[in-house]
């Protein structure tokens, strides 16, 4: 039986549009994040909202209990887990004054740095040499003029040392099944995120708004993201996952510009440009080691 010519191109693109639909949900539950729970909970508080129900999301949903878990495997997780709580923490601690966009282009140098240390190819250092271009267009260094806030960027390339250290820890536990590394990893993010955001926000967390607010962007920015990015897997090589995912510092500068009217400059665009080119362009030459293990981790 033939297959039609609808259905044969639906299954084609499926796995593209899977990967944009994941990006853009994370985009939209940030930029969610940024607009209604940091004025009353701040982004301590925020943080501890999206991993802690984003925790209790996965977990029901993969029951993690089920597998059986060695002590060499709980420590990968556990630092794994700790990687992505700091992550998340760090990232949100940027968006308090750093643009959405640009926050995330300057995340991006940490799995830019793991993919180009792993491949070690003489092509990667022109990549190297843009990525560079383009976060010297973004950072604070008095020579280019930006009015980036200098602790910002600094929370933001924390969250990038973080990202970095996740995806190596993430190796470490890349054997287990995605559902099981996963749900353990959030459960442990969310124990170190947790009470930092209850020592910042203290009974404001309590509010039936922000509860309810705070379970959407879970979903949105992780139970979305990681169902779509597990079927894309599936039907796409790693590499071409890996240039797909480069599209998120522009897509999150789009969104912000949509849902936060936050406006970046021709300079800040050229930046992200650069950024995102090169991150496109190590997932092609690296075999696609710039993916995320999850999109739990994606803070953006």
């Amino acid at each position: 039986m033939s297959i039609s010519p609808s259905i044969s191109l639906w299954h084609r693109f499926f796995p593209f549009l899977a990967v944009l639909g994941s990006v853009t949900a994370l985009g939209i539950g940030t930029s969610w994040a940024k607009h209604w729970l940091f004025p009353a909970v701040g982004a301590q508080g925020t943080t501890a909202l999206r991993v802690g129900f984003s925790a209790v999301l996965v977990l029901l949903l993969w029951r993690p209990w089920r597998w059986r878990l060695s002590r060499a495997d709980a420590r990968a997780i556990a630092l794994y887990g700790v990687a992505l709580g700091a992550m998340n923490l760090m990232f949100y601690m940027s968006l308090r004054t750093l643009p959405f966009g640009l926050a995330v282009a300057i995340e991006f140098a940490g799995p830019l740095a793991v993919a180009i240390w792993s491949s070690r190819r003489v092509v990667d250092f022109a990549w190297v040499v843009l990525a560079m271009a383009g976060l010297g267009l973004l950072l604070p260094l008095g020579l280019n003029g930006s009015t980036l806030d200098p602790v910002g960027v600094a929370y933001a390339l924390g969250a990038a040392v973080f990202w970095a250290m996740y995806i190596v820890f993430g190796k470490r536990a890349e054997h287990l099944h995605a559902g099981h590394s996963v749900s353990l990893g959030l459960l442990v993010a969310a124990l170190v995120v947790v009470p930092v955001g209850v020592a910042h926000a203290g009974a404001a967390l309590l509010s039936p708004a922000v509860l309810l607010i705070g379970v959407a962007v879970a979903a949105v920015s992780s139970a979305i993201p990681i169902s779509l990015e597990m079927m894309a897997l599936k039907r796409l090589p790693r590499g071409a996952f890996g240039i797909m995912i480069s599209m998120e510092p522009a897509v999150a500068a789009v969104l912000a510009f949509a849902l936060l009217g936050e406006v970046l400059s021709p300079v800040q665009w050229l930046a992200i440009g650069c950024i995102v080119a090169a991150s496109m362009g190590s997932a092609m030459t690296a075999g696609g080691r710039l993916r995320r293990t999850s999109q739990a981790a994606a803070a953006a």
